[in-house]
C-alpha cells in the first residue's frame, strides 16, 4: 500500500501544499502600527501550542507576531524530545491537534502521506518520536519562525502595551508588544513540586521527573521513583531499560489510580461549553479529579512490571530521608531502604507569584480561592491557587479597576484546568481553546484601534468601474 501511494508522487506533502493553495494567501496584517511598539503578539514557548496559536493568527490576520523559547533549538522545545517519556502519547490518535480544521495538515495526513492508511489503521496510539517528527514537520511545512534562546525575565506593564526583559544568548534586551501569551507547559505558573523531604537532598542525588536526568548514569544502581502517575511510570521504565539493577516506586494511595475520572465529560456538549460551567461544578470537577489521582496508562505500568527488578509499594508515604555518604537513606512506614538515586515523579505546584516574569504583579492576578469558597469537605489549597481564567484564558483582575492590563496575558499551559477542565495545552485541549483565543486576540486588537478602524470605514475607495461603462444603456425619458 505505501509503495503504491508513494509511487503517485514523491511528495509526500503535494496534497498539504493544494489544500493551502486552495485557502488562499494569508491574509494581510490589518492592525495599524502604534509607536514604539515592536510586536501586536508574543508567544511564550514554541512547542505544539505555540506554533498552533502562531499559524490560527497568521490566518485571522494578525501580523508581527513573535515566538520565543529559552531552550537551545527546536529538538529541546516543548516537552516531546526532553520531559516526556512515554512510548506512546497518552490521548487516543483519532483527537484533532494543531491543524486548526485543515485535515490535511493533521498527524493522520502526515503519517499516511508517508507510510499509508493501513499502518495508520494498525497503530494504536501515537509513538512519542513520531509526534515529535511530525511537530517538526509541521513548524518547517508551515513556516513558523521561533527564536530560541530567548527567556523572559520579566513583564513590565506600561501605557498599553508590555514592556518584556529578555535574555536572548546571554545578551539582556526589551521588546515590546502589546498581546502576550504564556504557551509555557506545566511550570508556567508555578514550578516543579519537589516535596520538602526531597528537597533537603544533595542535588546530585534526586532529580524531578521535569528534569533532564541522565538515565545512563543509572546502570546497575538502586533508584527510587516517588509518585504513582505516569510521569512516576515512564521515568522508572526507562530507568529499567537502561539497566538499573532495581527500581522502587512509592505510592501514598493503597492502589495505583485507574479511573479516568475527566473521561465522563468529554464528550461534545461537555467539553465545548465547560467554560459556561457554574463555578461550583467546575471546582467539584477539579476536586473529584484530585481525589481519584492522575492515572497512568495502562502501556506506562506494563512497561515497569515486565522487569523482574521492579518493586511496587504501596500505602508508602516517605517519612524522612537524608544523604549518607554515597546513597540516600529513606525511612518508609516502619522499614529503612537505601538508594542511589531517587525521582520525584510528583507533580507541580501553581503560583504565580513563584514565576519571575509574573512575580511584580502576581498578588493583583485574581485566584480560584479569590473568586469561589467550596464547601469544607471539597476544600483544596492547590486548586485555589489557580488563576481564575477569563473565556479566552486571560488573567482577571483580583480588584477591577486595579490592574485592566492583565486581561492583554492570555494563560494557555495548564493553569487552566480547573477553569477549562483539562490541562490546557496539551492535545485533547487544542481543538476548543486555540480558536477561542485567537479569535479574542484578533478582537480585542481590532476594539482597541476601533478609532482607526472607523475611519477607514468612512474613506472612499477608488471606483470598480467608471459611469461611460452604462451610461449607454440609461433609460433617458
Amino acid at each position: 500500500m505505501r509503495d503504491a501511494i508513494m509511487s503517485q508522487t514523491d511528495d509526500p506533502d503535494r496534497l498539504a501544499r493544494a489544500t493551502l493553495r486552495l485557502l488562499g494567501a494569508d491574509p494581510p496584517n490589518w492592525i495599524p502600527d502604534r509607536p514604539g511598539v515592536d510586536h501586536n503578539v508574543v508567544i511564550v514557548g514554541g512547542g505544539q501550542t505555540g506554533c498552533a496559536l502562531s499559524f490560527a493568527l497568521r490566518r485571522a490576520g494578525v501580523g508581527k507576531v513573535s515566538v520565543i523559547d529559552a531552550a537551545p533549538d527546536e529538538k529541546h522545545a516543548g516537552i516531546w524530545l526532553t520531559a516526556a517519556r512515554m512510548n506512546l502519547l497518552r490521548t487516543p490518535k483519532t483527537l484533532v491537534g494543531p491543524e486548526l480544521g485543515i485535515p490535511t495538515l493533521s498527524f493522520q495526513a502526515w503519517y499516511e502521506a508517508r507510510h499509508g492508511a493501513e499502518a495508520y489503521a494498525a497503530i494504536d496510539r501515537i509513538p512519542r518520536m513520531l509526534w515529535a517528527e511530525y511537530l517538526s514537520w509541521y513548524r518547517r511545512f508551515l513556516n513558523i519562525p521561533v527564536q530560541y534562546q530567548t527567556r523572559l525575565l520579566r513583564i513590565e506593564p506600561a501605557d498599553g502595551f508590555f514592556r518584556l526583559h529578555l535574555d536572548t544568548r546571554g545578551q539582556p534586551r526589551i521588546e515590546t508588544t502589546r498581546k502576550i501569551v504564556l504557551a509555557t507547559g506545566f511550570t508556567g505558573n508555578g514550578g516543579a513540586y519537589l516535596p520538602p523531604i526531597l528537597a533537603g537532598l544533595p542535588r546530585d542525588k534526586v532529580s524531578h521527573t521535569q528534569d533532564a536526568i541522565d538515565f545512563d548514569r543509572l546502570r546497575g544502581k538502586t533508584v527510587a521513583v516517588v509518585g504513582a502517575a505516569a510521569a512516576a511510570f515512564d521515568a522508572a521504565g526507562v530507568a529499567l531499560e537502561h539497566g538499573a539493577s532495581a527500581v522502587h516506586l512509592f505510592a501514598r494511595r493503597s492502589t495505583i489510580a485507574s479511573i479516568p475520572v475527566a473521561r465522563v465529560r468529554g464528550y461534545a456538549g461537555a467539553y465545548d461549553n465547560y467554560r459556561q460551567l457554574p463555578d461550583a461544578v467546575r471546582w467539584r470537577q477539579a476536586f473529584r479529579f484530585r481525589q481519584a489521582g492522575s492515572t497512568p496508562t495502562i502501556d506506562a505500568v506494563q512497561r515497569a512490571v515486565a522487569f523482574p527488578q521492579f518493586h511496587l509499594h504501596l500505602s508508602s508515604p516517605w517519612r524522612d530521608a537524608y544523604a549518607d555518604r554515597s546513597q540516600v537513606v529513606a525511612h518508609v512506614a516502619d522499614r529503612t531502604f537505601r538508594f542511589d538515586y531517587v525521582i520525584a515523579g510528583t507533580g507541580y505546584f501553581v503560583d504565580p507569584s513563584a514565576r519571575p516574569e509574573l512575580a511584580a504583579f502576581s498578588d493583583r492576578i485574581l485566584l480560584w480561592k479569590d473568586r469561589y469558597s467550596p464547601p469544607p469537605q471539597e476544600a483544596d489549597s492547590f486548586l485555589g491557587s489557580h488563576p481564575y481564567l477569563g473565556e479566552a484564558h486571560e488573567y482577571q483582575e483580583k480588584i477591577v479597576g486595579e490592574a485592566p492590563y492583565l486581561r492583554d496575558i492570555h494563560v494557555h499551559n495548564p493553569a487552566g484546568f480547573v477553569s477549562f477542565g483539562l490541562p490546557i495545552g496539551d492535545v485533547p485541549s487544542m481543538r476548543r481553546d486555540i480558536p477561542v483565543v485567537a479569535a479574542r486576540i484578533s478582537r480585542d486588537l481590532f476594539l482597541a484601534d476601533l478609532s482607526v478602524h472607523a475611519a477607514r470605514f468612512e474613506a472612499t475607495p477608488p471606483a470598480d468601474f467608471p459611469a461611460e461603462l452604462y451610461a449607454s444603456a440609461v433609460w433617458r425619458m
